[in-house]
């Protein structure tokens, strides 16, 4: 797509002040420094005093709105800058960095009150507020709307009781965008409300979970009580199913270019670390991972397409339905494990036995252990099938023994069952 006058011109600006600014990041290095689950606590708040150098030159939340910190320009501008900025090293805030200008902050941005946004959205474009979703619970994670996290009201505050899972970069967050039962007698897609809980509040307990790649990124939240006003309430007390949807909706691609921030594969593009992979596998000239290189090519210029599509879908309509997100989503759920596995075929033992220093053969590997993440998080395949059974193919939902009975009576039910 040609820029316009107005873009091309704000393109060489921004193309000036990265080159100013910014470190050139090599060859084949990704835009980012090191993944920022991996950073110490120095090398973090480096990377948050980056983030604050874009703000204040304006170039964080462009698109967002200006009442707010933003720039209010359009989301071309944010592109030409997007752009331009993939030859920097930007920075890299890691998981919570990725929530906090994705789900977490584009769902703020549209249900917290003018109150709310002026008081965090600014902190939050400066780096000074990263947040992060406290969603899924132990007993409640494809059933999201079954959570048992509560929030009790004492006088003017809130006190919160529960405990989440499965939050990435909670340990480096400040906040954490909590859903909590606020009323038992509604049924259970009612009477939920969101609280932004500070993560260093009393009562607050962090506790990283260690994974088969070695890493910590996911953690577990344990609330005892912690205490939040009703300026902390995000959206409307007892509606958070509603703010929940959007969350889900941008999550899964709504609202944005990239759905999950994956790049667009132009047609003549092959991956440049499929191509390093091959020759450091000795393999540049075997016909066999040619062609396995070819079918990866294809398929990611396939999903490239869909992308665009199902976005496209998505900011056509006045409200997006969850269901057309979830092709998108069901669709990196079933690749991605193909895809790391047909890496793993052409790497043959570079990706099983590497030296200091592969970083091919340890991609490799890391992406392979890591390639079921999307078949789960946001919602496994088996809920994405159903969203686009129930709500785009219009086919019967599946039969629901909880539909409409009051929360408190589903879950004395479900104890009954369990102890009987």
């Amino acid at each position: 797509m040609t820029d316009t006058p107005e873009i091309e011109e704000y393109r060489e600006r921004a193309r000036q002040w990265l080159a100013a600014n910014l470190e050139p990041r090599d060859p084949g290095q990704s835009a980012h420094g090191r993944g920022g689950t991996q950073q110490d606590d120095e090398g973090f708040q480096a990377q948050r005093a980056l983030q604050k150098k874009l703000y204040e030159a304006g170039y964080a939340g462009i698109n967002w709105p200006s009442e707010y910190g933003g720039q209010g320009l359009s989301d071309a501008h944010a592109r030409a800058f997007a752009e331009e900025a993939v030859r920097y090293r930007t920075p890299d805030l890691g998981h919570p960095g990725g929530t906090t200008y994705g789900p977490c902050g584009q769902t703020i941005v549209r249900h917290g009150s003018p109150e709310f946004l002026a008081r965090h959205v600014p902190r939050m474009l400066a780096g000074d507020e990263l947040f992060v979703q406290l969603f899924s619970e132990p007993s409640a994670g494809s059933d999201m709307a079954g959570i048992t996290t509560r929030a009790v009201r004492d006088g003017d505050k809130w006190l919160i009781t529960g405990s989440k899972i499965w939050t990435s970069g909670a340990h480096q967050a400040d906040y954490g965008m909590c859903l909590a039962r606020t009323d038992w007698d509604a049924p259970k897609h009612r009477g939920l409300t969101w609280f932004a809980v500070p993560l260093n509040a009393k009562g607050v307990t962090i506790r990283p979970i260690r994974e088969i790649t070695g890493d910590a990124e996911f953690c577990e939240e344990f609330l005892d009580e912690v205490e939040v006003g009703d300026d902390d309430v995000i959206g409307e007390v007892n509606k958070g199913w509603t703010v929940a949807q959007t969350l889900l909706l941008v999550e899964r691609g709504a609202g944005r270019d990239d759905p999950l921030h994956l790049p667009t594969v132009q047609a003549a593009d092959v991956d440049p670390f499929l191509l390093d992979l091959t020759r450091a596998a000795g393999r540049a000239q075997d016909p066999v991972a040619r062609q396995t290189v070819a079918r990866i090519h294809t398929a990611d210029w396939a999903r490239g397409q869909l992308g665009q599509r199902v976005t496209g879908l998505l900011k056509a309509g006045d409200k997006p339905a969850t269901g057309v997100a979830s092709y998108w989503k069901l669709a990196a759920g079933v690749y991605n494990p193909e895809r790391a596995r047909l890496v793993l075929e052409i790497g043959q033992g570079l990706g099983l036995v590497w030296k200091d220093g592969d970083e091919e053969g340890q991609r490799a590997a890391l992406d392979y252990l890591n390639s079921r993440v999307w078949s789960i998080a946001g919602g496994s395949n088996e809920m994405q099938r159903n969203a686009i059974s129930e709500q785009v193919l219009g086919m019967p939902r599946e039969p629901s023994f909880d539909r409409g009975k009051p929360f408190r009576e589903v879950v004395n039910s479900a104890r009954q069952w369990f102890t009987t």
